[in-house]
């Protein structure tokens, strides 16, 4: 047997990653894909490789020669001198003569896969097969029908896909194995008329919706499921690519640089970032899939309206105090438009409070003191050294929570000695129901003018993607800078009719937050039985654990590699001095359990090891 790769083409849409070189010359995490492909072939005793090559040829051979690939397998070139103004149909018809004369293996250059696919393409019974994976929304180009005895029914092209038969497809992982028979009595001859008819400017997979038509000379599906592939088309291909086939610390770093954008990875579960699970509910997503359309196309309004839908989130609070924010996040920039001095901030924190803020002096109140929990008399012992005070309740990272009457306490005497007060509530919603609070109320704004309160949509409500946060106060000064250094649209449509929808659906809302403590609990209840783990108490839709005699930074590589689990370490975390310690997000009680399920694993792991 033998195998072909089509590598002629220029790969434009790489930019400068093909600028000199092919696109089989591309190296994810250090191994070219050329490299990787014969690697795979060898581990199937295939030791004879036809190469199409055209586009930067003579950088590919002499490479070819510098690593001494040509010393591992047998290679043939085939030349394709017209690569620019041909497909790949016309690379694969002109490599015809060789392709008769043995059973093939059919490779694109662009592709990375896990090594075993080809062998296990090789030994399977079929004949004739194309390596298929079910269809998944990165998905791009050719797609095929089987039947229930994996023949393959219908080639589809990009033209003749239907959302609506999404879940019949498969999609086409450009890996192919074909018999010197099916190659000499149908799919050359059919390549060479095809040409004929419609010139060299086409791609293969063509002639092969050709002859799926014509009975028994149809091809069968090898089904691929857990193994991984990618198709490297542009750069952000090469950047999942490079993700989706690291280990390791290095796969962890580039999960972790990512901040997020984890759908495109299905298997991840998320323990990490911070979301609602029960909300929103499928109504209120339906309800938003059938505006899709007119939400896509028209612009969202501008900002008096947005604080006009969000003030029914706050029992009508006066609009002209309320400012929606592209996320919290953007509100929390605003800041330093009005912050100057010392500005006091309990840590370890979240980042973006002392990230946004680089013109003031940071005093840091190192909660670890008070076995990081924030509390009415360590905020009050801080009032005379600093200018304005960032409180975030529930905190975070800890999950610890100072009640109503305690943190009014504080802002009436920071106020009194006209201190800026910014009080983060994004995560207030999931505190217990008799102790839940909102300080986006008219009668609290009005009383302290100095008073700022910050509030996530995106978290508490279960739309990260839509990006929505709410800032209230009653300062006209401060509401004047912030708009001054704001887009006229800094929210989008999506965005703005969720705000518009959601006074319907907010009992809904109340249930999921208390179906959240719920989950919560029990979570903590189970967390408590390991005996290597601390627990802190958590009033938020996350829990703090500190570690007993193990490393945070090998337990969070251990779940990564083995179980797909993503949780936060915080070991490195100014204000924890190297310590270990993890923040793991409250998901639904299946994962929750999945995770607990592995760290009791991870315990019997460690003792293997030790």
């Amino acid at each position: 047997m033998q195998a072909i790769m089509l590598a002629a083409g220029k790969g434009k849409r790489l930019g400068k990653y093909t600028k000199n070189n092919t696109k089989c010359m591309l190296e994810i995490n250090g191994i070219s894909l050329l490299e990787r492909a014969i690697d795979a072939l060898l581990e199937a005793n295939i030791h004879s490789l036809l190469l199409v090559v055209g586009y930067k040829k003579d950088y590919l051979k002499k490479y070819i020669k510098k690593h001494n690939l040509d010393k591992k397998i047998k290679i043939t070139f085939i030349d394709n001198n017209d690569y620019d103004s041909t497909n790949n149909i016309y690379s694969l018809y002109m490599a015809k003569d060789q392709l008769c004369q043995d059973d093939t293996i059919l490779l694109e250059s662009d592709l990375i896969y896990e090594q075993n696919i080809i062998k296990k393409l090789v030994n399977s019974p079929y004949t004739n097969a194309a390596v298929v994976a079910k269809y998944d929304e990165w998905m791009d180009g050719t797609v095929v029908t089987i039947d229930e005895n994996d023949n393959i029914i219908e080639f589809i092209e990009k033209a003749d896909f239907n959302y609506s038969d999404i879940n019949k497809y498969y999609k086409t992982v450009n890996i192919y194995k074909f018999s010197k028979e099916y190659l000499n009595n149908y799919y050359l001859p059919f390549l060479e008329a095809y040409i004929n008819a419609y010139g060299k400017n086409d791609y293969y997979e063509l002639v092969l919706k050709v002859i799926s038509s014509i009975p028994k000379s149809g091809i069968k599906a090898f089904k691929i499921t857990k193994e991984k592939w990618y198709e490297i088309d542009d750069c952000q291909d090469l950047d999942i690519a490079t993700l989706f086939f690291s280990s390791g610390k290095q796969q962890l770093e580039l999960y972790q640089k990512r901040f997020g954008g984890y759908w495109r990875f299905k298997e991840l579960i998320d323990f990490c970032y911070l979301v609602n699970p029960y909300f929103p509910t499928q109504a209120m997503i339906d309800k938003m899939k059938y505006n899709f359309e007119n939400l896509l196309v028209d612009y969202p309004s501008t900002m008096s309206i947005q604080s006009n839908c969000i003030s029914r989130f706050f029992n009508n609070v006066d609009e002209s105090k309320l400012l929606v924010g592209n996320g919290a996040a953007e509100l929390i920039n605003q800041l330093k438009v009005i912050l100057k001095g010392k500005i006091g901030i309990p840590f370890p924190t979240f980042n973006e409070y002392v990230r946004c803020l680089p013109n003031t002096e940071i005093v840091f109140l190192n909660t670890k003191e008070n076995n990081y929990q924030l509390t009415k008399d360590y905020l009050l012992q801080y009032i005379d050294k600093i200018d304005a005070l960032v409180i975030i309740n529930p905190d975070n990272p800890s999950g610890s929570f100072i009640k109503y009457e305690d943190i009014l306490e504080v802002i009436d005497k920071y106020n009194a000695k006209n201190k800026i007060i910014i009080f983060d509530e994004s995560f207030i919603d999931f505190a217990e129901p008799e102790l839940r609070y909102t300080l986006i109320d008219d009668k609290i704004l009005d009383k302290y003018e100095n008073l700022i309160v910050i509030k996530s949509i995106s978290k508490s409500y279960g739309i990260p993607g839509l990006r929505l946060g709410v800032l209230a106060s009653s300062n006209k000064e401060f509401l004047k800078e912030f708009k001054d250094n704001m887009p006229v649209w800094n929210i989008n449509s999506f965005a703005e009719y969720f705000l518009q929808i959601f006074v319907p659906f907010s009992k809904n809302y109340e249930i999921a937050c208390n179906k959240i403590c719920e989950t919560r609990k029990k979570f903590i209840e189970q967390l408590k039985k390991l005996e290597f783990i601390e627990v802190y108490a958590s009033q938020a839709n996350y829990v703090m654990v500190k570690l007993i005699d193990m490393d945070s930074q090998d337990l969070t590589l251990y779940l990564l590699e083995k179980y797909n689990l993503l949780i936060k370490d915080l070991s490195s975390k100014k204000g924890f001095d190297n310590e270990s310690f993890i923040r793991i997000a409250v998901k639904t009680e299946k994962e929750n359990q999945t995770l607990v399920d592995a760290l009791k694993k991870y315990k019997e792991y460690m003792k293997g090891v030790k």
